[in-house]
């Protein structure tokens, strides 16, 4: 992802992510046999990379929009067992490295939730850049990561009584990200 001319890299500057066109998705064990699954409605960020064509990413949920198609369970995990948002409004990810990995990227960074960081690494597919349609250049990302939850002390045990619980501890958070290059 070093900054040069061409469509294979992102050029020097802001890439802002177009949320109509990305998308942040989760999915976690439920009942030890499926997963739920679920995304984020309201998201922000930015890649800026600079002049050394070195590149930095923020980024922030709010975690408030997520949305699992069943609303008794959204408001639950929404709730201080699980999630806290109304203490804790927003998620978010800042990076301190970006590093090749095989054909991908790894961006290694700080991803707080529920008011704990803690160091994180996103296996990050670059899928390139195009010229866009008449509103400037556009970059495409893929990125996932699999999260502890009891790490960001999202704790809640709901034990099953033929074993296991009723959710997993392990979450995966997909990203689907299109940027915009910014004047």
């Amino acid at each position: 992802m070093t900054a040069a001319t061409g469509t294979t890299q992102l050029t020097v500057g802001t890439w802002a992510i177009d949320p109509v066109h990305s998308s942040i998705g989760f999915s976690v064990r439920h009942l030890m046999v499926s997963k739920v699954r679920g995304n984020y409605e309201n998201f922000s960020g930015a890649i800026v990379v600079a002049e050394d064509g070195t590149p930095s990413v923020t980024a922030e949920i709010a975690v408030d929009s997520l949305h699992t198609g069943n609303e008794q369970r959204d408001a639950h995990v929404k709730s201080a067992d699980f999630l806290d948002v109304d203490k804790y409004p927003t998620a978010t990810f800042r990076s301190t490295n970006v590093r090749a990995n095989g054909d991908n990227y790894a961006v290694d960074g700080e991803f707080t939730l529920k008011g704990v960081t803690k160091p994180v690494s996103l296996n990050l597919e670059f899928n390139g850049v195009n010229p866009g349609m008449g509103h400037g250049e556009v970059a495409g990302f893929e990125a996932s990561v699999i999260l502890n939850r009891k790490d960001f002390g999202i704790d809640i045990d709901m034990p099953l009584e033929t074993g296991g619980t009723v959710v997993g501890d392990k979450i995966t958070i997909t990203l689907a990200i299109e940027a915009l290059k910014q004047a």
